[in-house]
């Protein structure tokens, strides 16, 4: 068990600036990020580096840390400093000095009388088998015992009555069993035209390594054919079931896709014939890796196009609309026009302009204050999640006006220069925009519908933003085929009947639209498989039974065993709470014994925490209804959602270790947010809390690894699965309620909502699973006669 005090802290950031200063210049960045995790955990566990015969073993170490084909001399002269530190810190004594290669004695020449002996060759004096399996016997033979001869199937010395658990047991028994030592074993596996170290079979055996290449798993295949066991007898027994292997022939694919492909591979993948290959490589990538579903097809190639605009200096209370500011901000445009003049310059993302961003910046504090400002009004107030999502609706907006007409994107072509708020209050504008977005995609969705109430909300009468900032006009200029000059002069004699007529025509579009639009992205498609069954929630356990059962041994794997418990408590936890994904990402932790934050605290931060309760005497979630999207909801009426987790299968247990041994792996040396669910912090890493996309891909991949099932390899718990993210974890909760018991009421309480919205967005109640649910109860009348 790891023991953070400080000077355990204090010496992870140490080792870590290390690796920063004398690894980082001679490796890539994955290579560093391997040495520098495995150095981390050897101090984290206090654990001696692997040493042998009192010397560094750095075939151990280069096999932890995944570097085999890395390991050149220098690279150990600068990890030697390292781990010489660790050794020190630990106060054992010091490793010794690398052997060195003996150098060849010279002998002076004296003449020799004796008759020259033959010249015979042989490999090793010892018989080995040939690349045909036929045993090869050598010219010659050292002096003393022969070796034993290789029999393709020995007999065993006496019958198997136990079968040991571990990997390595289960090996030395075997070989116990039929009287082979490692060498002999080596000789009769091993073929001369192949490189197969015996050094590598002798650390199975020791166990310092175990097998992880194609090239490992072939060995391991003969010796299981050797001994007559069943096929992947040894596999089974590894510390470390889900992880990929190494070594398999991909052709030109990059290293970036390898990583992400070779988890869901079979390991004879390099021996199936090219068009069983080029299957097994289609489906992963059509169904696991981005999910066959027509949205995720259109989203894929979407994606591609890059055309937004961005804000990255919008703050909340930023900007403001001055006199002075507006004077900067014009001075600033005209720059910007002789910039940007060439439209090809405007492909892919491209930052806002000062004015349209100081724009922005006003709307945003406008929208998120406290307080309006003195002189304005407004209705309705924009959390952080929502003013971010604005700001992102927004930026692709104005992205399609600014992109190249000759492009792939196809948009207007506005000079970046002319981009400003002022545009949004012009029929011609909107109409180009919302016809644009319906001819990439194919149709109208319920995104348009919502942009066009952001623009009603922007021009309304007396609280609108824009409404109440009649100087957005000065900026705007004529755009033909979208603004004509007479609408800018009657704009700028009637400001606010021209706000009138533009929110009568968005008003009068967003009818047309909502009786034409379709519905693109089913939420219930990715896990349409889950919510047929009769028991959705049982048949999603299945993914934590699976993550339990691939889960590594924690102290040879100590990062990959923290990464498997926080998969298993994401779905455990998002199972048990049915919370939004920002409710379960912004989750704190108060560890056991210490003082929990309180109510009030929570209510400033807009999140929950996680303690434990002496008075329930369990882990309970304790989150102010403010922190909650639906707030203002009759669940909550204004008090906290409080909701102590039930010690069932093992959670508790998985929970404690969590967060005493596994999320200190995890974080490393860098600053602890807080939150209970932390990333794998890499030397890249700034900050351990997850965003909003990063969470979306931690759970994604989760399902991808353990939920998903792979008829190649085996792996994976649910047939017909998909990718998905946490929010689907409310269609399962709230569709398993309902047809356990046909109640809306209850099935919201579930997800802390109400019974409406259930009714219109969570629960999949077909008229079957009605039917089926009333005719159990009127069953048992017949089941009694």
């Amino acid at each position: 068990m790891p023991r953070q005090d400080i000077s355990s802290r204090h010496f992870q950031r140490k080792i870590s600036e290390f690796c920063a200063m004398r690894i980082a210049p001679t490796v890539p960045t994955r290579t560093l990020e391997n040495i520098s995790s495995y150095l981390t955990s050897l101090v984290i566990y206090r654990k001696s580096p692997p040493l042998l015969n009192g010397r560094i073993d750095w075939t151990t170490i280069a096999d932890a840390c995944g570097i085999e084909d890395e390991l050149t001399a220098e690279l150990k002269r600068q990890l030697r400093h390292g781990v010489d530190a660790i050794i020190r810190w630990l106060e054992l004594p010091p490793a010794l000095e690398d052997a060195r290669p003996s150098r060849p004695k010279t002998r002076s020449p004296r003449p020799d009388n004796r008759a020259p002996a033959p010249i015979t060759s042989f490999a090793g004096a010892a018989e080995r088998m040939a690349s045909d399996g036929a045993p090869v016997q050598p010219a010659s033979a050292r002096r003393g015992p022969q070796p034993r001869p290789i029999e393709e199937f020995p007999q065993p010395l006496f019958e198997a009555t136990v079968d040991p658990a571990g990997f390595q047991d289960a090996l030395i028994y075997h070989m116990r069993r039929f009287g082979d030592s490692y060498w002999q074993l080596y000789r009769a596996i091993v073929r001369l035209d192949e490189s197969f170290d015996d050094k590598t079979l002798l650390s199975w055996i020791q166990g310092e390594r175990a097998p992880r290449s194609i090239a490992s798993f072939e060995i391991l295949s003969r010796i299981e054919r050797r001994y007559r066991l069943a096929e992947g007898y040894f596999k089974a027994k590894l510390p470390h079931q889900s992880r990929s292997l190494y070594g398999h022939d991909l052709g030109d694919i990059n290293p970036a896709e390898r990583r992400r492909l070779a988890w869901h591979l079979p390991d004879d993948f390099g021996s199936l014939p090219f068009s069983k290959r080029a299957e097994i490589l289609d489906w992963v990538r059509r169904v696991i890796i981005s999910g066959s579903t027509d949205y995720r097809r259109y989203q894929a190639a979407a994606s591609k196009q890059r055309y937004a605009i961005r804000f990255p200096g919008v703050t909340y209370g930023g900007g403001s609309l001055s006199p002075r500011s507006s004077i900067a901000a014009a001075g600033a445009g005209r720059s910007e026009e002789e910039a940007f003049e060439d439209p090809d310059l405007l492909s892919g993302v491209v930052d806002a302009p000062p004015r349209l961003a100081m724009e922005m910046a006003d709307l945003i504090r406008f929208k998120t204050s406290t307080l309006t400002a003195i002189g304005f009004q407004r209705n309705g107030v924009w959390g952080e999640e929502t003013a971010s999502q604005k700001i992102e609706h927004l930026g692709l907006m104005f992205g399609a006006l600014a992109a190249s007409p000759a492009g792939i994107v196809k948009g207007r072509g506005v000079p970046l220069s002319q981009l400003s708020f002022g545009l949004l209050i012009f029929p011609g504008v909107w109409d180009w925009y919302l016809q644009w977005r319906e001819q990439r995609r194919g149709f109208y969705t319920k995104w348009e519908e919502d942009m066009l109430m952001v623009a009603q909300a922007l021009t309304r009468a007396e609280v609108g933003w824009i409404r109440q900032h009649p100087e957005l006009l000065k900026t705007v200029r004529p755009i033909e085929g979208l603004i004509a000059p007479e609408e800018i002069a009657f704009a700028a004699r009637d400001w606010h009947g021209a706000c009138d007529a533009f929110h009568r025509h968005a008003a009068n579009r967003s009818r047309e639209v909502q009786r034409v639009m379709r519905v693109h992205r089913d939420p219930f498609e990715p896990i349409m498989v889950i919510l047929e069954a009769d028991s959705p929630l049982a048949e999603y356990r299945k993914i934590t039974d699976e993550i339990l059962k691939r889960m590594p041994d924690e102290h040879r794997y100590p990062r990959p065993a923290a990464e498997a418990v926080r998969s298993f408590l994401l779905l455990r936890l998002g199972l048990h709470l049915g919370l939004r994904q920002k409710n379960l990402r912004q989750l704190r932790v108060c560890p056991r014994g210490h003082f929990p934050t309180s109510e009030r605290r929570l209510e400033d931060m807009k999140c929950g925490e996680l303690r434990w309760s002496d008075r329930e005497r369990g882990w309970e979630v304790l989150i102010p209804s403010v922190a909650f999207k639906n707030s203002g909801s009759s669940f909550f009426g204004q008090k906290p959602f409080r909701l102590v987790l039930p010690d069932l299968l093992d959670l508790y247990r998985y929970l404690e270790a969590y967060i005493d041994r596994h999320r200190g792996v995890l974080l490393g040396s860098t600053k602890d947010p807080g939150t209970l669910f932390v990333k794998t912090v890499k030397t890249t890493s700034h900050d351990a809390a997850y965003d909003s996309t990063k969470f979306y891909e931690a759970w994604r991949t989760v399902i991808q690894r353990y939920g998903i099932y792979n008829p190649y390899t085996g792996r994976g718990a649910i047939k017909g699965l998909l990718p998905h993210g946490p929010h689907n974890v409310r269609d399962i909760l709230a569709t398993h309620i309902l047809k356990q018991t046909g109640s809306y009421e209850q099935a919201s309480y579930a997800i802390q909502d109400t019974p409406d919205v259930v009714q219109q967005h969570y629960g999949r109640f077909l008229p079957q699973d009605k039917a089926a649910l009333a005719a159990k109860i009127l069953n048992q009348v017949w089941e009694a006669a």
